[in-house]
């Protein structure tokens, strides 16, 4: 004997019942005997269940729903059923929507629901659907009965509400057994009480029907048929990349479906389990896929079977120095829920028993608070215990498996997991058996925790980036089209997925959409007609889409945009630029970005501050955190001005040299900002910092080797033309340099806590001397480099080597989660 039951889904259109008459012609073709329960019509119970509420308003919309209900069913009916038998199943369906009409009338009337009535109502989606089912394959199969719920699951009512007579209801069920031969179809979720009267077994009563069923006859297996593959490792409409699980154990399915895996009806385990009964799940739409199979020895290696959460829940806090010590709070607590037939979901107590915390459905808040009140309202008066707190817009996010108990850690990855994606914890709870760990989030963060955990806890699992980028000026645009060529590499070869879902630059600004990233096909065109750029706008929407690994990316020059760094860190959100402002704003203000960095999980990365694309920060902070002291810096930092330097003969005047490096890219827009040698100085300033010493920009010492009536130009086009008139001065510096024998650079140094910057000339024995092009070279002399400095030395400008070292960063927080 197999039990096996199809959903709501899979009875929901005439379309599926012919999917389901297939699937059972293929089984009876194998001599299978089959027992096949069967919900009402998808979304039929839930239209009663309103059709209630509004009867017993005497609202007479009720009518109008009530009217689509019977349309459904007789319009299914006339598809379904040949001509012969046609008038005779509409005569039984027409019958049963009169009777249903009648009752509601009668609730309309006198304007109250009793239970007796609401189930009554109720169970006529079941009882419609397997008239029509059971009529409809009585046109293919020769023996087929259409069994009454009531002559066999019996049920006592209690407080907890409806609890079935196993006993009984196993005598009843082996009378009927003989008599059963081929094919059986019983409506799921009604049952009789010990006086014979109709009654329900709940919502999801369906599955718990199969469970029972399949108990009674001792059935080989029992089958859910349903519109998904099986159960999956995560809810697929918060998690698009869940995955069917293949097979776990009954104890691993109670969890999941416990904490929101609504594919099963978690009292449904229970009747299979005890009987060590197989579960199988099943796609009625794709009956090839194997499904879910739970069976009690299931032995897995993987720590975490799936992630299921629950939106919508409140926790209720019940605390008070009162507590400590005295008995039976606890008890008080859960006999006044359970009183109001209060589910409690999750619970929390703290040792030193000051608090207990309770996690229930958001729509019982109000009536749990009354209740709760009420109970401790001697205490509270008497100031033993706080009046009950209550914290809503919350949900409940569960990670599951049998075999989390042999693997340490888990606890740690999935909180440390959560803290880097800003992801805030109100409550814990774990079971002794170590299969389950809940955490309370807030609601608006469980896609996003969903989609974290399930790439950390999967190993075959993609791993998302979501870059936000702001600046598509030479750098940005070299960006993009690297991120580009290499997505389906990264995606294919190392698992991660870098998504670019937002684009600014100074006019306008663009959005992909939470699970659609932006076509960087055709970015600019995307980008041309999007709405109108505002900074506070952009950062808004960033924080509000809430994605998992965010990154903000600055390639822009803008004190505005740096100025937001801190609200961006203070949401988790990781931060990588080329921008020098905030790292070389006041050591108060650099100091701030470090710790809310460290506060908030998020990383500031700004490698391409000093060098563009050279790993100097990095090996850096390295050095650093390996133990190793910086005593002295000497470095050219400027890409552009060694460029104008090595290019610079006296042949061509030095405006056209300066011309040159901004065309190709060398310098800033406005090359002032080279010349000055501001540039330079920012970025020892930040070689300084990051080597674990406090210095601000005005203590670093310069000279300018550009006359200052050039730098007061008005504008740009003014600068050049003042340059070529001082054309003299940078041949004098050039015939200096040439009679001395030595190369200029302009220089950064630092030593014992001092900085500077300023052109130097250097003899073709030093390091410096060599340089070619637009190359940088910095020597760190430390503890362990003492004699023999550390030299990192290359190309340190352009807008493709700066990319690639923003991309690097990029990368680095893709590794570090």
């Amino acid at each position: 004997m197999f039990v096996i039951k199809f959903g709501g889904t899979s009875v929901g259109s005439v379309e599926s019942l012919r999917k389901i008459k297939s699937i059972l012609e293929e089984r009876v073709a194998n001599d299978d005997e089959l027992f096949v329960v069967v919900s009402a019509f998808g979304g039929v119970t839930n239209q009663l269940e309103e059709i209630l509420e509004k009867a017993a308003k005497d609202n007479p919309a009720y009518l109008e729903i009530l009217q689509r209900i019977a349309d459904r069913h007789i319009e299914t009916t006339r598809e379904l059923i040949q001509s012969e038998l046609l008038k005779e199943v509409l005569t039984h369906v027409e019958r049963l929507l009169a009777e249903l009409k009648n009752l509601i009338t009668g609730i309309q009337t006198v304007q109250e629901i009793t239970q007796k009535s609401s189930d009554k109502v109720l169970s006529f989606g079941e009882r419609l659907s397997s008239l029509i089912i059971h009529h409809f394959l009585q046109q293919t199969f020769e023996e087929i009965k259409l069994i009454d719920p009531l002559e066999i699951i019996v049920v006592d009512a209690g407080v907890n509400g409806n609890e079935v007579d196993i006993i009984q209801s196993t005598i009843n069920a082996k009378e009927h057994l003989a008599a059963l031969k081929g094919l059986a179809i019983c409506p799921g979720f009604i049952a009789s009480t010990k006086s014979g009267e109709l009654t329900t077994l709940g919502r999801g009563g369906s599955d718990y029907t199969a469970a029972l069923f399949a108990n009674f006859f001792d059935s080989e297996v029992l089958e859910i048929w349903t519109d998904v593959d099986g159960l999956m490792t995560a809810n697929p409409k918060l998690v698009p990349t869940a995955q069917v699980i293949s097979e776990m154990s009954f104890e691993e399915a109670l969890e999941l479906s416990h904490f929101g895996a609504s594919v099963i009806y978690p009292p449904s385990i229970q009747p299979a389990m005890v009987k060590d009964i197989p579960i199988l799940i099943k796609n009625t739409f794709s009956p090839e896929v194997t499904g879910t199979k739970i069976s009690r020895g299931y032995k897995d290696q993987l720590a975490i079977r799936g992630i299921s959460s629950i939106p919508n829940i409140t926790l209720l806090n019940l605390r008070g120095a009162g507590m400590v010590g005295i008995p039976h709070f606890s008890y008080r607590l859960f006999e006044s829920l359970s009183g109001e037939k209060i589910n409690v979901i999750m619970i929390t107590q703290a040792s030193s028993e000051h608090t207990i915390c309770v996690g229930i459905e958001s729509k019982d808040q109000a009536k749990a608070e009354r209740i709760l009140n009420a109970s401790f309202q001697n205490e509270i008066a008497q100031g033993k215990l706080r009046k009950i707190e209550a914290e809503s817009d919350l949900g409940i996010l569960a990670l599951v498996g049998n075999n989390m108990k042999n693997q340490v850690g888990v606890s740690g990855q999935m909180f440390s997991t959560l803290g880097r994606n800003g992801v805030n914890i109100r409550a814990i709870a774990q079971g002794a058996s170590e299969r389950n760990i809940s955490v309370v989030i807030s609601q608006r963060d469980l896609i996003k925790a969903s989609n974290v955990l399930h790439e950390r806890f999967f190993a075959d699992e993609v791993q998302c980036v979501n870059l936000f980028l702001v600046g598509v000026g030479t750098v940005g645009k070299a960006l993009l089209a690297q991120i580009q060529k290499q997505q389906t590499i990264l995606r294919e070869n190392h698992l991660i997925d870098l998504q670019v879902m937002a684009i600014s630059n100074s006019r306008k600004m663009c959005f992909g959409l939470s699970n659609q990233s932006i076509d960087l096909d055709n970015w600019e065109d995307v980008l041309d007609k999007g709405e109108s750029q505002s900074m506070n706008s952009f950062i808004d929407r960033m924080q509000q889409m809430n994605l998992r690994n965010s990154v903000f990316l600055d390639v822009t020059a803008s004190a505005d945009v740096a100025g937001m760094y801190a609200d961006i860190l203070k949401k988790s959100i990781s931060i990588v630029t080329p921008n020098k402002i905030a790292a070389t704003a006041s050591q108060e203000d650099y100091n701030l970005l470090k710790q809310l960095q460290r506060k908030f999980k998020a990383q500031f990365l700004f490698e391409t501050n000093v060098c563009a694309g050279l790993p100097v920060i990095s090996t850096l902070v390295d050095l650093v955190k390996s133990g190793d002291k910086i005593h002295r810096i000497e470095a050219v930092l400027s890409g552009t001005l060694n460029f104008l330097f090595n290019t610079y003969d006296g042949t061509a005047s030095f405006a056209s040299i300066v011309r040159r490096a901004k065309e190709e890219g060398y310098s800033e827009p406005d090359p002032r900002l080279d010349l000055s040698g501001e540039d330079v100085r920012r970025k020892i300033l930040i070689l300084a910092r990051e080597s674990g010493y406090e210095l601000e920009m005005e203590e670093i010492q310069s000279e300018s080797f550009v006359p200052e009536a050039c730098m007061d130009a008005a504008d740009v086009q003014e600068f050049f033309e003042r340059v070529e008139k001082e054309e003299n001065h940078f041949l004098e510096i050039l015939k200096s340099a040439k009679a001395e024998e030595k190369g200029i650079r302009y220089v950064a140094k630092f030593e014992d806590g001092n900085a500077s910057a300023g052109l130097e000339f250097v003899s073709d024995t030093h390091p410096f001397y060599h340089l070619e092009g637009s190359d940088n070279i910095v020597l760190f002399y430390t503890d362990r480099y003492a004699q023999q400095p550390l030299v990192i030395k290359g190309a340190g400008a352009g807008a493709e080597v700066t990319a690639s070292g923003i991309f690097a960063d990029i990368m680095r927080i893709a590794s570090s989660n």
